[in-house]
């Protein structure tokens, strides 16, 4: 197993994948956008940072990089991508999953620890914990708001494709709890195949025990799950 870490110009999470993967000892390497996708590549992660300088839409331009498409097809044939933060903003951008990730309602950047409840535990990035555990992850994020026609988010609802939600520490949905505003309080959904997902929260940040709470390894622990 090779999972690929996507850098582009203005990544800054890549290293921080890359390592909290080693951790766990799944092989990853990073790959310079222009470089193309490795053809020993079984799993994908879009990472954090601010790619192009979130110049017209944080994701937007990354998301039209020609890497995308082979992402997306790779996608198509079952391998797993995880998208996290600015890679998140690029997987919706780039269709992999619906809705987009817009200005946090304070308009405000947002560094801290949130709760998670995990909505769906019947899911390669989820199969760890139960369903409606209450993890810690921290975010990092100016456009983290997820917003989404409300007819979409009733199909991502009622498919189960809605991974995690904003919540206290007691698993209570509020308005408190959601940091950036999100609809339904939503930080995490899945493409239309389970392998594929996107979320706002940083797992690779929870994920190394000398640094803090490890409660993003299970999300990690993903692409052993979907291969």
């Amino acid at each position: 197993m090779t999972v690929s870490i996507i850098g582009f110009g203005g990544s800054n999470c890549d290293r921080d994948a890359e390592r909290a993967l080693s951790h766990l000892g799944i092989d990853a390497e990073i790959v310079w956008h222009e470089d193309g996708l490795p053809e020993d590549t079984t799993g994908v992660v879009l990472p954090g940072g601010f790619s192009y300088g979130d110049y017209l839409r944080a994701g937007a331009m990354a998301a039209r990089s020609p890497i995308m498409a082979e992402v997306r097809e790779a996608a198509a044939d079952g391998v797993p991508v995880l998208g996290v933060c600015n890679g998140a903003q690029i997987g919706c951008e780039s269709g992999l999953t619906k809705g987009a990730f817009t200005t946090n309602e304070s308009a405000r950047f947002q560094c801290e620890r949130v709760h998670l409840r995990v909505e769906d535990a019947d899911t390669p990035w989820t199969a760890a914990y139960e369903e409606g555990e209450v993890i810690e992850v921290p975010i990092a994020h100016g456009e983290g708001r997820y917003e989404v026609a409300d007819e979409r988010l009733d199909e991502l609802e009622g498919e189960g494709r809605v991974l995690f939600r904003y919540c206290d520490e007691d698993g209570e949905l509020t308005d408190e709890a959601n940091p950036n505003g999100s609809k339904h309080s939503v930080a995490g959904v899945l493409g239309e195949d389970e392998t594929v997902a996107v979320l706002m929260p940083h797992p690779e940040r929870a994920s190394l025990p000398d640094v803090g709470p490890t409660d993003g390894q299970g999300i990690l622990r993903g692409f052993e799950r979907a291969n």
